[in-house]
């Protein structure tokens, strides 16, 4: 094209000047341009000039309502210029001469030293914070069971301190046990109402665990409201009422999602994070590691459970930003000292006797309990999960009410079952000797009773657990785990010790020394709650470390090792993954597990999408390019030469080019058949050194628009791979780097894209077809359940009506029943991942989830 032919043309990002249009032409995004490229001078003004442009999109995708993926390769790359235009900005600011001055240096120091500033105050926030749910939690869990006399603010522990079985002070509801059974299950309903009801009125996002949600956002996805402050608020106030409503679940899962919402919340007020995705993804995988040292006072486990579990990207410095923040929150926590020991959870224990190799064996039997008993509760609890939101998504408070009232009921008779699940562990921990005894667990004359006790608790506490995870309260499935296996394996150790006693000088005992307690029923203990940690979440090296920091006793790393792997073995021949990960493939996330390792030995040709939207590089008018934009929801447009050729000039997400059109029509009248150009003119190949930068904002009033030219707002290296690569490749590829999209060429010819969803379709495709199910009989028997259901409360409301003497009405009957007899159940949707394209997922927005891009 001449330059009479491009002087002709008024674009409206260069001046109308002939001389100007062919030194400011440009064929690629200036996000993408190196420094060599765009010269010396004026580098500085382009870079602040494409800088602000890219901050303004990103400020638009902040409050989008579309559910759409982050890509991490423009993401970084804005973030390179981010630096450069900050780095160009303090030079002309503070520049003395050829030096920068000294406050230009100190700048930069305070920007590279954000990062340990913010990670240093999120340490001290959720070690606070983690000291606070401690104390509150053990005050709500014994005031089920009475009160102190000397100041009812104090749990049973700190008004009896120093006391081994109770003391004067403590006093209990009423000498008559009914009226405490009572007064127990009265609490229990009432915290699970209000833990309940401030989940559902302020924060539905605070309710389960968060880890699947977690893991979805550090992949990726960002949940518009799951890391804001009122989660945060309502999940620190909820998850104390919860644990002490006597429900099956724990805090140490859901300390994670608060860790990472105090991370999220406190890394906005840095320009440095709240603009870059990329940088708050680290900053989110060190806040994971934190919650996890405060909730096991394990700091090193907690970076390694961050990397194991929950980072698909996990470089080295996020590896010492994760430790030092979880340091830092577990000095304050040490600080603080809730619990006035000295320790940092309440199952803490020193063990000071060695094992012996015959123990193996008793080893390998825990460690196939923790395997089975993961796959039993995963099976089992994702069946609830599906009864629950197909019948009971309406009835949340209710539902959590029900279960704390029939955990109470079923759990009071039995001492195991009563008090908190992290005091029991506590007990079922401790050796024997030194005058650690819980009710006579010790005695040799209580040995079967206590047997019996212990196993009615591990089986009532599995039945528990996997219809009580999931309800609409703060709950994590941690310390449930580790209660059921500490019971397990304490039974076992009792067994164990009984055999020893019964044939003492049997050869299988020759390693025991006499005169000196050769088994420690309270190890089997330790192991069992590893074992039973491991299982159901398929996390190894991360447990075994946790366990250590816990004891202190490097003597038992090999058993615990052992019994963890015999646990990993186990459970990897009932399924791959954990309950996390289960979850997320249960309400259908896309997301790609790291974990899985996939031989579909096809090519990503047989997965892409050809029917996909195009836009012409040239010569389309702006009303055919408006309609096109309004006729779908796809999150981006792959730019080709020309329908014919379809060769691949670029790719232009959808927020960019509705900024680009938004803002080109506020600046002035563009006519309906404006023609619009996605590449710049051929005259120049790159900006010259000599060239100006060119905005909106040079706009002649008296432009007369008629072509629009969006150059500047396209990404000229979309990642474009060959039809043949393996679809396995491509996974990787979607793993490692993070794009939205992927764009397949043949020889420079555009036939298709893939997307995440496109690669989990398959898979799930491939999957179905290999393992066939009918779920036929499993709805049958869940909607038996559900005709029980309405049964029992009926008859429950017509009992309420006799003893109230009729005052209850016939309306009774509907109350009790929840509206059950009006209320229709509603659909299970399986994950769906019909959608091919760069569209968004209607799967998670109707599980009560808006992603949104940062």
């Amino acid at each position: 094209m001449n330059s009479s032919a491009v002087s002709s043309r008024s674009h409206p990002l260069r001046p109308s000047n002939p001389r100007s249009v062919s030194t400011h032409s440009r064929s690629r995004r200036l996000s993408a341009l190196s420094d060599a490229e765009l010269g010396q001078n004026g580098d500085a003004s382009r870079t602040g000039a494409a800088h602000q442009i890219t901050e303004e999109i990103a400020e638009i995708k902040k409050y989008e309502v579309h559910p759409i993926s982050l890509d991490w390769v423009q993401d970084a790359a804005r973030e390179q210029l981010r630096r450069r235009a900050k780095r160009k900005s303090n030079v002309n600011v503070f520049q003395r001469g050829d030096q920068d001055g000294w406050r230009s240096k100190l700048w930069e120091s305070y920007d590279a030293g954000q990062a340990w500033i913010v990670v240093s105050l999120i340490g001290v926030v959720i070690g606070l914070n983690a000291a606070f749910l401690n104390i509150v939690t053990e005050w709500l869990s014994d005031i089920k069971l009475g009160y102190c006399t000397t100041g009812f603010y104090l749990n049973e522990n700190f008004c009896c301190w120093g006391a081994e079985n109770g003391c004067p002070e403590w006093h209990r509801w009423s000498n008559f046990s009914p009226v405490n059974y009572t007064i127990y299950i009265l609490f229990s309903a009432l915290f699970a109402f209000m833990a309940a009801r401030l989940v559902k009125s302020f924060a539905p996002y605070a309710a389960g665990s968060g880890i699947s949600e977690i893991k979805c956002i550090i992949a990726g996805f960002v949940m518009k409201g799951f890391l804001g402050f009122p989660t945060l608020l309502i999940k620190s106030i909820g998850l104390p009422l919860a644990i002490a409503s006597g429900l099956s679940v724990g805090k140490e899962g859901p300390s994670v999602h608060y860790a990472v919402c105090t991370g999220n919340v406190i890394s906005r007020f840095f320009d440095k994070y709240r603009r870059n995705a990329a940088k708050t993804r680290e900053i989110l995988s060190a806040c994971a590691a934190a919650g996890v040292a405060v909730a096991f006072g394990s700091p090193i486990g907690g970076v390694l459970f961050s990397l194991e579990e929950m980072s698909s990207y996990f470089p080295l410095k996020t590896i010492w930003r994760s430790y030092f923040c979880a340091l830092v929150a577990t000095v304050v926590l040490a600080a603080m000292n809730p619990f006035r020991t000295g320790q940092l959870v309440m199952f803490q224990v020193k063990y000071d006797r060695s094992w012996h190799f015959f123990e193996i064996i008793f080893y390998i039997v825990i460690g196939a309990f923790g395997g089975l008993y993961g796959a039993f509760v995963i099976k089992w609890n994702l069946r609830a999960q599906a009864f629950r939101k197909k019948y009971l998504a309406s009835y949340p408070i209710i539902e959590a009410v029900f279960l704390a009232a029939l955990t109470a009921i079923v759990c009071y008779p039995n001492k195991f079952l009563r008090i908190d699940m992290t005091e029991n562990m506590e007990i079922l921990f401790l050796e024997c000797e030194g005058g650690h005894d819980y009710d006579g667990l010790c005695e040799r004359k209580n040995r079967w009773w206590m047997v019996f006790l212990l196993a009615i608790a591990t089986i009532l506490r599995i039945l528990l657990v996997i219809i009580s995870y999931g309800c609409k309260v703060p709950a994590g499935i941690f310390v449930p785990s580790m209660a059921i296996g500490a019971s397990f394996g304490r039974m076992v150790g009792i067994l164990v010790q009984a055999l020893h006693e019964s044939f003492p000088h049997a050869k299988f005992f020759a390693s025991c020394q006499p005169d000196v307690p050769c088994i420690t029923p309270g190890t089997y203990a330790f192991l069992g709650a590893a074992a039973a940690l491991s299982g159901i979440m398929h996390i190894t090296v991360s447990v075994v470390v946790i366990m250590f920091e816990l004891t202190g006793a490097l003597t038992y790393i090999l058993p615990t090792m052992i019994v963890v792997g015999v646990t990993k073995a186990v459970g990897e021949r009932f399924g791959k993954g954990g309950i996390a990960d289960r979850m997320i493939w249960f309400n259908g996330f896309p997301f790609l597990d790291n974990k899985e390792e996939h031989t579909f030995g096809v090519p990503v040709s047989q997965v892409m999408t050809t029917d996909i939207s195009i836009i012409p590089s040239s010569d389309l008018e702006l009303q055919d390019l408006e309609k096109l934009f309004l006729d779908n929801s796809f999150q981006g447009y792959p730019i080709v030469e020309d329908s014919n050729s379809r060769a691949l000039v670029g790719y232009i997400g959808r927020t960019e080019l509705r900024y680009a059109i938004d803002r080109i029509k506020r600046e002035r009248y563009v006519p309906p058949n404006a023609k619009c150009f996605f590449t710049a003119l051929p005259s120049v190949d790159f900006p010259s050194a000599e060239a100006r930068p060119v905005t909106f904002d040079d706009i002649g009033p008296t432009s007369d628009l008629t072509s629009i030219d969006f150059s500047q707002f396209i990404d000229p290296t979309p990642l474009a791979i060959h039809p043949r690569l393996p679809l396995e490749t491509v996974m990787e590829l979607f793993k490692k780097l993070g794009p939205r999209v992927i764009l397949i060429e043949y020889r420079g010819k555009l036939t298709g894209l893939v997307t995440v969803k496109d690669c989990l379709k398959y898979q799930f495709k491939v999957e179905a077809h290999e393992n066939p199910r009918d779920n036929s009989a499993l709805e049958e028997g869940q909607a038996k359940a559900w005709a029980a259901l309405l049964s029992s409360a009926r008859w429950l409301g017509r009992i309420l009506d006799t003893v109230s003497g009729g005052r209850f009405g016939r309306k009774g009957e509907t109350n009790i029943a929840l509206g059950f007899r009006t209320a229709a159940p509603q659909p299970v949707r399986r994950p769906s991942l019909s959608t091919t394209r760069d569209e968004p997922d209607q799967t998670a927005a109707d599980n009560g989830l808006e992603l949104e891009n940062r």
